[in-house]
Order: structure tokens, then sequence, then C-alpha cells
């Protein structure tokens, strides 16, 4: 079984919005709706549990019943202090319906153009392996920093790369090695990868989806709104030819 864990806890303060920016509306529906919809459609994705505080349940839930598919949604966890924190509160949720060796589909709501294809992708390349992380290259030059203020090595960028989510794992593993950072060193974690790969576990790397951004600043919400403007239109357009 392959369950999605949708990350909505996060209080969007960077944006500035006066309301979390995973609930801002876009095209008519909230910013989560998008993800969420794409995730229901999957036949490969079997449930879906949803990190959110009390007061916007009720709107995921007209989300879900909109697209189609509220069989699939299992239940709410509590946000955690910190995003790997609401991880962990997840996890301990599914766990409650899930077996060890099924598998845990890490995504955020704010990372709202999530396709078909990247779903497939990551689910399919995680079979036989402990997690699954779609990358992207880095195309710019990089460089570190001891102090912050001057240049202390130049890195092979050829080497690195910048992660995306979603993120694919083995739920027994994955709840062993995110449990084996508490209490203090799970205050540390950015990204639901670094656990797996702290842990030793069998992490691949996937290409990942340019498109796929998360939504931080203004200018990620103005960009997220001209996609789906520009789709509308065309979709109108597509419409009005076939009559």
């Amino acid at each position: 079984m392959n369950i999605a864990l949708v990350l909505s806890g996060g209080t969007g303060t960077r944006l500035g919005a006066g309301i979390p920016k995973q609930y801002i509306r876009v095209g008519g529906r909230p910013v989560i709706a998008y993800c969420l919809e794409g995730l229901l459609a999957c036949g490969s994705i079997h449930a879906v549990q949803i990190v959110a505080d009390e007061q916007w349940r009720e709107m995921i839930g007209e989300c879900i019943a909109a697209a189609g598919a509220p069989e699939k949604l299992r239940g709410f966890s509590a946000p955690g202090e910190n995003r790997q924190l609401s991880v962990l509160n997840g996890l301990e949720d599914i766990r409650g319906y899930a077996a060890d060796e099924d598998y845990v589909f890490i995504h955020d709501a704010a990372r709202p153009v999530l396709s078909g294809c990247q779903i497939m992708e990551c689910l399919e390349a995680a079979a036989g392996h402990d997690g699954v992380v779609p990358v992207l290259p880095m195309k710019d030059t990089v460089y570190a920093s001891a102090d912050m203020h001057k240049i202390s090595s130049l890195l092979d960028r050829g080497s690195i790369f910048a992660g995306q989510a979603p993120e694919v794992f083995q739920i027994g593993k994955y709840y062993k090695a995110v449990k084996s950072l508490l209490p203090e060193r799970i205050w540390r974690i950015n990204g639901s990868a670094e656990p797996a790969v702290l842990a030793g576990l069998d992490v691949i790397m996937i290409p990942g989806d340019e498109t796929n951004f998360k939504i931080t600043t203004r200018e990620d919400l103005e960009s997220f709104r001209r996609m789906i403007r520009d789709r509308d239109e065309k979709t109108v357009k597509r419409a009005v030819s076939q009559k």
C-alpha cells in the first residue's frame, strides 16, 4: 500500500498573506486542492493522510469531496513544531493502519504542480529500495563559506543536487530513522530525506521536475497564478474551437 502524507500545517509567515499559503485561493480553489487532485486521481496512491490544523480541515474535506475520492482520506494529523515533527505525527497515525513494508509518499501542500508522471516515477523507483528523492542538478556555480562573508571553497556542482518533494520511504525503516533523532537532533532536520540518509538507508535519486516548485514567496504565488490563468485560458479556447 502507498500512503500519501500531505504536509499542510505550515503557517506561511514568509509570504505575509494573513493565512497560510496553502489555503490561499488561486483559480477559485485553495492551493492545497491542486496537489490533492493529482494524488487522489492516482490509482497507485491508496490512502491519504493530511497534517493540518483543525480550523482548515473542513475546507480540505470539501476539496477532497470535489475531487471525487473521499474514501481515500484516512484521517488528519496534528501539526508538529517543525516540519519533521509534523512528519513524525503523520507517521504515527499512518502506522495505525499500514504495514512496515508499505510506502509513505511525503509531499508539501505548498507544491501544487505535482504531475501524475512524477507521482508514478517516484513510486516505481521505490521498489527494492528504502527511499526515493527527486532532485534537480545545480545550474549555478556553488560556493562554501565558513564565516558567511568570504568564500572558503568552490564546490563541484556536478555532484551537488537540490532535493524536491515528493519523497517516498518504506514506512518501517523510515519511522525508526526519524524516531532515532529524538529528542534533540530532529530540530535540526530540514528535509524529509535527512533522517533516512543519516540512518544509512538505501535512498536513491531520480530526476525532479522544475515546474514542481514550492510556493514560498509572493513571486512564487504570482507565478502559480499565471500558470493557472494560462491553463484555464487554453482550456476555454480549446472548448470554443471544438464547438
